[in-house]
């Protein structure tokens, strides 16, 4: 679910093996200094399904994702590699318009994927097809970006709606027959941070809040930075659509994966300007401030809710699960 089980793995298991500066930060992408400059260093791999899904499918999420996780260290994203781990028997004009959807998402985004590896297995071997991407960017050197800035007395930004990306692949997945608008948020969004990054520089953090969700993922950057993060229940936006299927299957979308999403963390003094900025942006119309870092209670993510209450707003140890009785 990429909550508390999947960060304890990575924390307790993976990482002492290969403990070393740049991977302890664990952020969307490594920042490692080549020289003069520094590179932004990003990996992820693609499992999805649905492989086709409203909005998109496997190929764009894989060109989008990884954009992305550059885009949150401030850098400019430039090159990226792909590797496709297909099974036996899978159709070729399905491959040919996932290849097309990764080609149309490098092409918005700027990107040139330049490098790549292809596997076929047999049947079974694998769901269909799984893909690996890789990027690297140019990240400015007046740029200072990572989960540990977060300062009591910021701000958290979201460019839009939450939990559109999860719950339709889950309705997908689950053949949930609603008559509702549902589809992915999957977008690139490094012109959009270049935008924020235009009008200023004292930008603390930045992180799309995929699997774990806005929950899991504020809930790693009060960790980094030790810091509390409240949130408004009133502020947090969430269509229509996805609060339908939440309430009728007893689902928080706090902690339901999101695809074209930017948590922007800064100095309440750059707020106006980088609201701006964002909603300028095609990927930023319903931008708005959802809640606001403060010294205690540390490490800790709680939300106000509608009725003035506040409750704790922690990492899910497993899936979330439906209604089941």
């Amino acid at each position: 679910s990429g909550g508390k089980l999947s960060h304890e793995l990575i924390t307790n298991t993976i990482l002492p093996f290969f403990r070393n500066e740049e991977l302890e930060k664990l952020g969307d992408a490594a920042v490692i200094k080549i020289g003069e400059n520094r590179l932004a260093f990003s990996t992820d791999s693609y499992v999805v399904d649905p492989i086709i899904f409203p909005g998109g499918d496997i190929g764009k999420l894989a060109i989008c994702g990884t954009v992305n996780d550059l885009s949150m260290m401030g850098a400019k994203p430039l090159y990226i590699s792909a590797g496709i781990i297909m099974e036996e028997g899978f159709p070729v004009q399905i491959l040919e318009q996932l290849l097309g959807s990764m080609q149309k998402m490098a092409d918005e985004a700027g990107v040139r994927i330049v490098t790549g590896d292809t596997k076929v297995v047999p049947r079974g071997a694998v769901d269909k097809i799984f893909i690996n991407t890789s990027g690297i960017g140019l990240v400015p050197p007046d740029i200072d970006i990572n989960g540990d800035k977060a300062e009591p007395g910021d701000v958290v930004i979201i460019n839009g709606p939450i939990a559109d990306h999860g719950i339709t692949i889950m309705a997908g997945r689950e053949g949930l027959e609603m008559d509702l608008d549902l589809k992915t948020d999957s977008a690139p969004l490094n012109y959009l941070v270049q935008e924020i990054l235009d009008v200023t520089k004292n930008i603390h953090v930045l992180r799309d809040p995929t699997r774990g969700g806005v929950a899991t993922t504020l809930n790693e950057i009060a960790s980094q930075s030790n810091v509390a993060i409240k949130l408004y229940e009133n502020k947090v936006p969430v269509t229509n659509s996805v609060q339908s299927v939440c309430e009728i299957l007893g689902l928080d979308p706090l902690y339901i994966a999101n695809e074209g999403k930017c948590l922007v963390i800064c100095p309440e003094s750059e707020t106006e300007k980088v609201l701006k900025a964002v909603q300028n942006n095609k990927y930023g119309r319903q931008a708005q401030v959802i809640g606001r870092v403060l010294a205690e209670p540390a490490q800790k993510v709680y939300m106000e809710t509608l009725i003035g209450a506040e409750r704790i707003i922690d990492m899910l140890a497993g899936e979330q699960l439906p209604r089941i009785c």
